[in-house]
């Protein structure tokens, strides 16, 4: 193959860390996971309490179901001083902490938020990882503080956090939540003329510090009027009656969302950290916990469980590919917010994804050229703060085994150096008679703290995929039968694919202020790969494939981008705004050589197959260069109005030119308005803009316009069961136009002009569920409504389906883990996946059928001791996952699969 060597761009800049995200949600305690409950013993509670004289306030919490615990007052040993306040608790776990869907040592706490209520301030400490929290109490003149050792405060990106709420009750100056040093969170309530009084309550939610200003929890009882009394001046004034919002605690709660199904917040739609429900769009996520439940082995099963996006095909087994979304192709990854790569040939490694975000809808306002249906983008797994050790094994039919580590920590004692190293290989003989395949995945990272306003990420990830051979396409006959599973579609002696993916890059970020920060990303993914081919043009009689060749190809593939954007907040009057300013840049050059054989090979009976073939030779067939640069320069801010109207505004201009140096633009804007009526719902529409340059023949000899998308979409958000169910409903309608077609001059088209009259469209209805229903049962659940279909077109019939779009989709995953007893950890799993029928090229030709798959699993978790059994296909169904349009270029799915798996985290 040829080779080339591109000039790498070097991106210097500084980036923040730290968005404030404060927002109203609903009463604290409805925040809090159930499985969570019951984490604290009597004897820990007891060593928190600071005495309080306010019986009212207690008699309120415990008639609204808080259980009181007796205050220190009860306790044998008197506190007579402020020092002795010093009170710590013992460990309430002996299980380390979750953190980022594994084990590790510093609790993460993900967001705080703030309720207000009608008399007071509710404060929302979110975290995944509830299970042992060591506090420690003490007052310091009119402060009461609260430490809590083992935890900070980090929002999924990795940005610090600080909150403060001032003034939210009648004496009572400010309450702050920060990070104190590298691993402790400080909760500080400071007391205006006098130290707050706290009496702590044990509700299964968590802990709920409730807090009254000293004035109205000493305020005495009234006592009966002396004759004294009776003579007094009426000018002495009386005792002040204590008012309704000094009555009203605050309530301070600390959440366990261990193993969640619902996420709260997302970056991949404004590339900062926003609650879903501020969001005026569909965006599904599918976090860790799903995915580890259902074992998934790529991208493309990993978003099963999202509405209105199906497979597009797996490069016949490799851990790629395209995914269908909203009825339109998407090639290529993104990840953690940045162009991956834009090619199905592009590699990613499951076992490095920490969670799956799916943005539904056009992105190119802050993504740049994209189809209109949506993005896929991977959360990868981040270095951790405190040691994590993972050894995995795993093993199932068809030949399948694969070990895997995962190693993370610190390398020094301040903890500014953290590492992690992911890797595993994985062997299998696949479902086809001779398919053997294996993938290797090598993935390091690190993470530089350069001070307290400088981070640094570094990573590398490699990962190969062998197939001597791969998987044949498949068919189905004439009269509606499948070809038998294990019939290999070819000559297998003349068929494999070697792939390497190669990323690395880094991001920093530079905190210049509270409030502002800037971010520099680089990055590099390359790809090589070679394969071959000996496949046929068709069945003859159902029974011989014909036409059969043999041909060699060579992919290179490299994509360098670069992103440089400004965070920041700020507010005109009472209006809050989070502004986003940046600039990308992305080039991708592609090499491909192909070889075919110098004659056709034998006629191959695919009843009574003979496979042994001399190998043929191979002389030059076709190839080509190509190379695309593109720039993006975009604004946004969102916008909160009187907290329950929030607007999303933003415009992207991009400049595209390829390697005959046209250069082509386009101007992508969004708008988007969110009203949240109460707590607990969205209501949102938007409108939105995509592009995909276009490059063809054009006869008038200019550039062609790109590809235009266009949507308008509606929706409402919810959130269920005190917030552990939410749920999202989308109604949207996609207009793609600009698209290429045949030059109707006969002439001209056969020499290969289009011209740009082509037109589609895409309209659905979305269902998307996730969360829990009761402790221990979790649920993500989708249903899609989507009618995609060719409106305008001179060579495709108008009324045409879209290739691989099927008009009705569902799915359903659902787990119940015991949560007592002796036989606690212990869970069990149950999936459905339908997909309807998909046409299975442009012209409608022939049509893929409609198949219900239905999966299961049963796993024990228990002290870092992980096993499992993971069904797939339990009742064996025959069907095909997708289409590449033509009649043999059709994916098998996989047949009854089940696989074993254990693993030991420490």
């Amino acid at each position: 193959m040829k080779s080339w060597q591109p000039n790498i761009y070097l991106w210097l800049a500084a980036s923040v860390v730290g968005i404030i995200s404060t927002v109203v949600t609903q009463p604290a305690w409805a925040e809090t996971k159930l499985e969570n409950r019951d984490k604290l013993s009597q004897k820990a509670i007891d060593s928190l309490l600071q005495p309080i004289d306010s019986s009212a306030l207690g008699d309120r919490l415990t008639n609204r179901g808080y259980q009181k615990i007796r205050q220190l007052s009860d306790l044998e040993t008197s506190i007579t001083s402020a020092q002795q306040l010093l009170v710590q608790s013992p460990t309430l776990q002996t299980v380390p902490p979750y953190q980022g869907g594994k084990q590790g040592g510093v609790v993460q706490i993900t967001g705080v938020k703030a309720n207000p209520t009608e008399k007071g301030v509710e404060v929302i400490l979110q975290t995944t990882q509830g299970e042992k929290l060591q506090l420690i109490n003490r007052s310091a003149g009119n402060n009461f503080i609260t430490d809590i050792p083992n935890t900070q405060l980090s929002l999924p990106s990795g940005e610090g956090f600080t909150f403060r709420s001032e003034k939210p009750l009648t004496g009572i100056i400010e309450i702050t939540v920060t990070n104190i040093d590298a691993n402790t969170v400080r909760v500080t309530v400071v007391g205006e003329k006098a130290l707050p009084t706290v009496e702590l309550f044990d509700d299964n939610a968590g802990l709920v510090f409730a807090v009254a200003s000293a004035a109205t929890a000493t305020q005495p009882p009234q006592q009966p009027q002396t004759p004294q009394d009776q003579q007094k001046p009426a000018s002495e004034t009386p005792p002040e009656e204590p008012t309704a919002q000094q009555d009203e605690p605050i309530e301070l709660v600390v959440t366990g969302e261990q193993d969640t199904y619902n996420v709260p917040d997302s970056s991949t739609a404004t590339k900062t950290d926003t609650p879903l429900r501020d969001i005026p769009q569909s965006i599904q996520v599918v976090p860790q916990q799903v995915l580890e439940d259902r074992n998934v082995r790529s991208v493309n099963q990993a978003v099963e469980t999202v509405s209105g996006i199906v497979s597009g095909g797996s490069n016949f087994g490799a851990p790629s590919g395209d995914r269908v979304i909203r009825g339109f192709n998407q090639s290529g990854n993104f990840r953690n917010g940045y162009r991956d790569a834009s090619e199905s040939f592009t590699l990613t490694g499951v076992g490095t994804i920490e969670q799956v975000e799916v943005l539904k809808g056009p992105a190119s306002v802050l993504f740049g050229a994209v189809e209109p249906g949506g993005i896929v983008n991977v959360i990868t797994k981040q270095p951790l703060s405190e040691p994590y050790y993972s050894l995995g094994f795993e093993a199932g039919n068809f030949g399948f085994y694969q070990p895997s580590i995962d190693l993370s920590g610190p390398l020094n004692a301040d903890k500014t150096v953290l590492y992690r190293f992911i890797a595993s290989y994985q062997n299998s003989q696949g479902f086809q008679d001779f398919v053997k395949t294996n993938i290797t995945t090598i993935a390091p990272s690190i993470t530089l703290k350069l001070g307290d306003r400088t981070e640094l990420n570094l990573y590398y990830e490699y990962t190969n995929y062998n197939g001597y051979p791969n998987e044949s396409g498949s068919w189905f006959f004439s009269d509606g039968s499948f070809l038998p599973q294990s019939v290999f579609l070819g000559y297998p002696d003349l068929i494999f694919i070697d792939a390497k993916t190669q990323k690395f890059g880094y991001t920093l970020n530079q905190k210049l202020s509270e409030n502002w920060q800037i971010r520099n990303h680089f990055s590099v993914a390359t790809t090589r790969s070679r394969d071959a081919l000996a496949g046929g043009e068709n069945l003859v009689d159902d029974s011989l494939l014909v036409g059969i060749s043999a041909l060699r190809r060579g992919y290179s593939i490299d994509n360098y981008f670069g992103q440089i954007d400004l965070l920041g907040k700020f507010k005109t009057g009472s209006i809050s705004h989070q502004l986003l300013v940046g600039f990308d840049f992305n080039r991708n050059v592609q090499i491909f050589e192909a070889f075919i054989s110098d004659s056709p090979l034998p006629n191959l009976n695919i009843f009574n197959p003979d496979y042994n073939v001399p190998k043929p030779s191979y002389i030059p067939d076709y190839g080509f260069n190509s190379t695309t640069q593109s720039y993006g320069a975009y604004l946004q801010d969102q916008i909160s109005i009187l907290n329950k109207l929030k607007l999303l505004i933003g415009g992207r201009l991009d400049w595209v030119t390829d390697q005959s140096a046209e250069s082509r633009s386009a101007f992508s804007p969004r708008i988007g308005l969110v009203y949240q009526p109460s707590n607990s719902v969205s209501l949102y529409t938007s409108y939105s803009k995509s592009f995909v340059p276009d490059f063809g023949l054009n006869p008038d000899g200019a550039a062609f316009e790109p590809t235009k998308g266009t949507q308008y979409e509606a929706g409402i958000k919810a959130d269920f069961l005190e917030g552990r169910l939410s749920a999202t409903l989308a109604a949207y309608q996609i207009t793609k136009t600009n698209i290429l077609t045949t030059d109707p001059d006969p002439e001209r088209g056969r020499l290969g002009y289009s011209i740009q009259v082509g037109e589609q469209r895409s309209q659905g209805i979305e269902l998307d569920i996730a969360g829990e229903i009761l402790p221990g049962w979790k649920v993500i659940a989708s249903y899609a409504y989507t009618n995609a279909e060719v409106t305008e077109d001179n060579t495709i019939g108008v009324g045409n389906k879209l290739q691989g779009a099927p008009e009705n989709q569902a799915s359903l995953w659902t787990t119940y883990e015991i949560q007592k007893g002796n036989l606690k950890g212990l869970g069990f799993g149950l999936g459905l996946f339908y997909v309807g029928t998909r046409a299975g090229d442009v012209n409608n030709s022939f049509e893929l059928p409609d198949y219900l798959r239905t999966d299961a699993a049963i796993y024990y978790r228990r002290d870092g001791f992980n096993a499992g059994i993971n069904i797939s296909n339990l009742f064996n169904t025959d069907y095909f996952s997708s289409s590449y349009g033509y009649t043999l270029g059709l994916e098998r799915g996989a047949p009854f699969t089940i696989i074993g798996s254990i693993r030991w985290e420490l």
